[in-house]
């Protein structure tokens, strides 16, 4: 009885097997059939059909994962455009409408009180303002503003509350700070590969249909890596050498952590030079002495800023390395009359008389490329911005601008007064870490479009929650 009972059951697994097989193969047909008759990308979309439900399952399953993945395309998305022509900008909504899914579907109850606090309203506040530009009489298109005001503030808040719900647990922090730091790592290997070996033919195809005029001076190339130009991945590496070296800095690490943020520290230092961005040095400068003023150590203070003033002595003062391309790009940042800053500041007074009339702005996505792309004969789209905040004073008049501002301020001024109360602990070290690298960031957006672009949007969004999660322990 007990031997029937056994090949009983083997039977039955192997009769159970049967439909699973029978679909495996149908299955390997299919993708034959479709490779020989429709083609190569047909195939191979439904090579990774598995994959996506796969992906999906997992992401209703665990919605946690699909913040994860909206941080992961943060940094892949636009590197991946060069190579897939589709619009990949797309998925980081996709990311986080389905996280919101997966949310409702789920039979768990989330606290979604954990959501009502300053941060949330101020995303709210900002959001209701780049809506009612839609009937700003400036604006040129509806499309332009529908691609454009998701990195102005949609994925603010869209992500804010997500953040604020789903990460509850200093687990949850350390998950997101290594996914940055792995990234940047990797960002800092890929722009080395082009600085060494060379740039693919896709990557050289991308400098050849016009971005070379900004990533080719003097015959060398400012690296761009796998994000969206080199002005970003400047910016990027520097924010990531900032958190790096402040997390190195706390105590009770284990050897293994230590050795990757001190690797993460110099890998990003290394990018961040190789990017020829000299706004990005803006990012550890304020960064940097942001972490020695609230470290309350004065001698730390003290010798941070000596420090920092060498550098500047140094850059300043010398021609020591001149003849080093990354330095004598960074030397060019402090100079009055670099013919580019003498440019940017001219853009800026033809900008001055035409916004003089205009205090909404000229509408959102009327600026930069999307201008370009929309509405290509205007004045903002042939008047570049360089700055993200001349960008948002460019599209929203200095009543936007005014408000955006007064956001950034408030969520500065909150959490930096919670982290100088808050007693010396691992977590208080991270939020500094996190807080410094925002303040560099707020920074070199005077310079560069930074702040509203991928990664570093997200980074700040998902940041910006942690900050303000214990913000409103502290109330």
């Amino acid at each position: 009885m007990t031997n029937f009972s056994f090949q009983q059951t083997q039977s039955n697994n192997t009769l159970r097997k049967i439909p699973i097989l029978i679909c495996i193969i149908a299955f390997a047909i299919a993708v034959s059939y479709a490779l020989s008759k429709l083609g190569i990308l047909i195939g191979l979309t439904l090579l990774i059909l598995p994959f996506l439900f796969y992906f999906l399952y997992f992401l209703f399953t665990y919605p946690k994962f699909g913040l994860y993945s909206t941080v992961f395309m943060g940094f892949a998305a636009n590197g991946l455009t060069r190579y897939i022509n589709a619009p990949l900008g797309l998925a980081i909504d996709a990311l986080l409408v389905l996280t919101y899914l997966a949310i409702y579907f789920k039979k768990e109850k989330y606290d979604w009180s954990k959501a009502k606090n300053g941060l949330t309203y101020a995303a709210i506040i900002w959001m209701a303002y780049s809506f009612f530009q839609i009937f700003n009489p400036e604006a040129r298109s509806f499309e332009a503003w529908f691609y454009a005001m998701r990195g102005v503030s949609l994925y603010m808040l869209l992500a804010i509350p997500l953040v604020l719900v789903l990460f509850d647990s200093k687990n949850d922090l350390d998950k997101f700070l290594h996914i940055w730091l792995i990234m940047s790592v990797l960002g800092t290997l890929a722009g080395m590969k082009q600085l060494i070996i060379g740039v693919d033919s896709y990557e050289q195809a991308w400098l050849d249909a016009g971005a070379a005029k900004q990533h080719i001076l003097f015959g060398k190339l400012r690296v761009f890596s796998f994000y969206s130009d080199a002005g970003q991945f400047g910016a990027a590496q520097g924010h990531a050498m900032v958190v790096s070296m402040i997390l190195f800095l706390g105590g009770n690490l284990s050897l293994r952590r230590k050795i990757f943020y001190l690797s993460a520290f110099f890998l990003s230092l290394y990018g961040m030079m190789i990017s020829g961005t000299r706004g990005a040095m803006a990012v550890p400068a304020l960064g940097f002495m942001t972490y020695f003023l609230l470290s309350k150590n004065f001698k730390v203070f003290g010798a941070g800023v000596m420090v920092g003033a060498a550098v500047f002595v140094f850059l300043k003062f010398t021609k020591i390395a001149q003849g080093v391309y990354a330095v004598n790009r960074m030397r060019t940042a402090l100079d009055p009359n670099d013919a580019s800053l003498l440019v940017r500041l001219e853009n800026q007074k033809k900008l001055s008389t035409y916004l003089a009339s205009r205090p909404f702005g000229g509408g959102i996505g009327s600026a930069g490329s999307w201008g370009l792309r929309f509405s290509p004969n205007s004045f903002l789209a042939q008047t570049p911005t360089d700055s993200w905040f001349v960008k948002i004073w460019a599209e929203e008049g200095m009543i936007g601008l005014t408000l955006h501002l007064a956001i950034l301020f408030f969520i500065a001024i909150k959490a930096g007064i919670v982290l100088w109360k808050m007693p010396i602990s691992p977590l208080r070290q991270k939020l500094i870490a996190i807080f410094s690298g925002m303040i560099g960031i707020y920074m070199a957006s005077y310079g560069n479009g930074i702040l509203g672009q991928m990664p570093t949007g997200i980074l700040m969004y998902v940041g910006w929650a942690f900050l303000f999660m214990k913000s409103e322990e502290a109330q």
